[in-house]
């Protein structure tokens, strides 16, 4: 393998890229509008729920039920004349919860005795329901203190969330997007503009030179890697100065990472075009094999731990689930590189099985 093929392949490959607006336009534009998109409108904090609210007591206690439901911030009512009605809001969408309270409220409203109410919940989403069903204990307790003053539970569970005090959505959600930003666009970039080479016919005469196989696809992947890493610092400056999410552990070690995992996903466009060819078959399976399951396997959203025995072993093969992982770690926990060594092996490990199946898949197709 030699140093100055591979420059001099790298060199080719600048001149593709700024000749080609495209490509330049996606790297940059593409990281700043999915980190704006994704960054605000994923939040799995749940509120302004609709409330559906029968009042059936019409009483200061029956509004005071009323308030604690609304002044958390979490629900926003609206009143229905009868319990009909209110199962009919759920019916049609309009409400995600309904709130009955029996003329008798007031009646057993007493310290001694129970007074019941009911919750209708729309389980047709069941996140929502389950955020809902949280709420509601929250709720109970104020309610009693209010009615009854102090408030002495047996047993008094204090709870803290560490690395995110505040569950903050955005906190969980942006390193994580890092992963989903830099797995899509490097996988596109190199399957797209490869693709396009052997559609136009400039691959042959590539091949005709007597580069190595090796030294063409490193070549290839250098310039795109720097362009990766310039996305990545866009990503970088936008979580700390638009969404405020803390970074606790070392950069270095985390830009380390997103080489890695940069250059195993350049390497997977890389296979994709060399065994497609055409850049719209190479677009589909770069969709199929980065989108999705950068998405929906790698712990982005759905932790991979709870997970069905099949796909938890599945997503190993993923290299976005151990990137998230080093990502939020690095973020939030401030993990040293001990912490993160595991995961950075196994990254490191399929960065060199990718790279192995490109060379074979490529020096396959030279040979005669």
């Amino acid at each position: 393998m030699r140093l100055r093929s591979i420059l001099a392949i790298a060199k080719k490959e600048v001149f593709h890229i700024v000749r080609d607006p495209f490509t330049v336009a996606l790297a940059l534009g593409m990281p700043v509008i999915m980190v704006l998109f994704f960054g605000f409108a994923i939040e799995f904090n749940m509120e302004r729920i609709g409330l559906a609210v029968f009042d059936g007591n019409k009483t200061q206690s029956a509004w005071e039920l009323q308030k604690a439901f609304t002044s958390s911030g979490y629900f926003k009512s609206h009143p229905v004349v009868s319990p009909a009605q209110a199962i009919q809001a759920l019916d049609e969408g309009r409400s995600h919860a309904a709130l009955i309270i029996p003329p008798k409220y007031t009646q057993d409203l007493k310290p001694f005795s129970e007074s019941s109410v009911q919750i209708l919940i729309d389980g047709s989403d069941n996140s929502s329901a389950a955020s809902i069903v949280g709420y509601l204990g929250g709720i109970q307790r104020k309610l009693i203190e209010k009615e009854f003053g102090s408030f002495r539970e047996p047993i008094k569970v204090q709870t803290r969330f560490l690395f995110n005090p505040e569950l903050n959505s955005r906190w969980f959600v942006v390193p994580g997007l890092a992963a989903a930003i830099i797995a899509i666009l490097s996988i596109l970039l190199t399957a797209l503009t490869v693709a396009r080479e052997w559609e136009n016919g400039s691959m042959e005469l590539l091949l005709s030179t007597p580069v190595r196989p090796v030294e063409i696809i490193l070549g290839k992947l250098l310039p795109y890697s720097a362009m990766g890493i310039v996305a990545v610092f866009f990503v970088f400056l936008m979580s700390q100065l638009v969404f405020s999410v803390p970074f606790r552990g070392n950069f270095l070690v985390y830009l380390l990472a997103c080489l890695i995992f940069l250059s195993t996903y350049l390497a997977q466009g890389l296979l994709i075009s060399i065994v497609t060819r055409r850049q719209q078959l190479s677009m589909q399976f770069a969709m199929l094999s980065g989108l999705l399951p950068t998405i929906l396997l790698s712990g982005f959203i759905f932790p991979v731990e709870h997970m069905p025995s099949f796909f938890y072993y599945f997503t190993m093969i993923l290299p976005a689930r151990w990137f998230i992982k080093i990502s939020r770690e690095l973020f939030l926990q401030g993990a040293s590189f001990l912490d993160i060594l595991p995961s950075f092996l196994v990254l490191c490990g399929l960065f060199c099985l990718m790279i192995l199946l490109a060379t074979k898949k490529f020096k396959k197709d030279v040979e005669p």
